[in-house]
């Protein structure tokens, strides 16, 4: 669990720090007029003189001075509200899912590949896992030699993807580093454990809820209004998020779905 919760962290670290390497296949890496359409946003709304209020807002404009992407800034600032939105609809709703974590990642998965081309992959991924996974079953191999040749067949439909994305004119997928292919995986893997553990249903099921929960997140993250607000009042968004979850984290009610769970009882 630990090496996991790890190697997430440093695929998020990937996705938000932009280089030449990575830099069309993460958020940051949009086109030059984007990142020039929020950096001239930022510079035609100074922040006035420093104070206790506001100094966030200096430290933004530093950092964009010192060629410190705006686009990553808003990431950094946001990826904290993500994650109180699918609290919130994981704690409140009852809506499922692979944790808070791998969600988020999620989200920024689809922003960077766009939503079409990222469910494409991900379908892509889950069937060579699936078909691979019931073709290994029959040949009774132990579990961690079983789990690399699942690897390897998802390794054959990913390139088989990418050969074909310049075909289908998918020059998002085309573009795409590791990173974002890594993360997609690593929701599959979740998927077979739920497949092996429970059933293919209830596998489905969680997966087709955290894939919900993404999407919603991503529409969120590319929010126009939202991202300058962001970068204009970074102090109201830091705290507003810690104290929606300090709230959301005192609430011990049935949550809306458990309502409909649970009408017959409560009759």
């Amino acid at each position: 669990m630990k090496a996991r919760l790890l190697f997430g962290f440093l695929l998020l670290y990937s996705l938000v720090l932009p280089t030449k390497i990575w830099a069309q296949s993460i958020l940051t890496a949009q086109t030059p007029e984007i990142q020039g359409k929020l950096e001239s946003f930022l510079y035609e709304h100074p922040a006035g003189p420093l104070t206790i209020t506001n100094f966030f807002q200096h430290a933004i404009r530093e950092a964009v001075k010192r060629d410190v992407s705006a686009n990553t800034i808003v990431l950094i600032l946001l990826f904290p509200l993500v994650a109180a939105i699918i609290a919130a609809l994981r704690h409140l709703v009852g809506i499922r899912g692979f944790g808070i974590f791998l969600p988020a990642v999620l989200s920024v998965v689809f922003v960077s590949t766009g939503i079409f081309e990222g469910l494409l992959l991900f379908l892509a991924i889950i069937f060579a896992a699936t078909a691979s996974r019931m073709f290994l079953r029959e040949m009774k191999l132990q579990y961690l030699p079983r789990m690399a040749l699942l690897l390897w067949f998802v390794s054959l439909a990913v390139f088989g993807i990418l050969f074909l994305s310049p075909f289908l004119n998918l020059t998002t997928i085309t573009n795409l580093s590791i990173f974002p292919i890594l993360i997609l995986i690593l929701l599959t893997e979740n998927f077979l454990d739920i497949q092996i553990g429970k059933s293919m249903k209830e596998a489905v099921s969680m997966t087709l809820e955290t894939l919900m929960i993404a999407l919603v997140c991503s529409f969120v993250l590319q929010l126009d209004f939202l991202q300058k607000f962001v970068l204009l009042n970074p102090e109201i968004v830091v705290i507003s998020v810690a104290v929606v979850n300090i709230f959301l984290g005192k609430f011990t009610g049935l949550r809306l779905l458990e309502y409909k769970r649970f009408n017959s009882l409560l009759r």
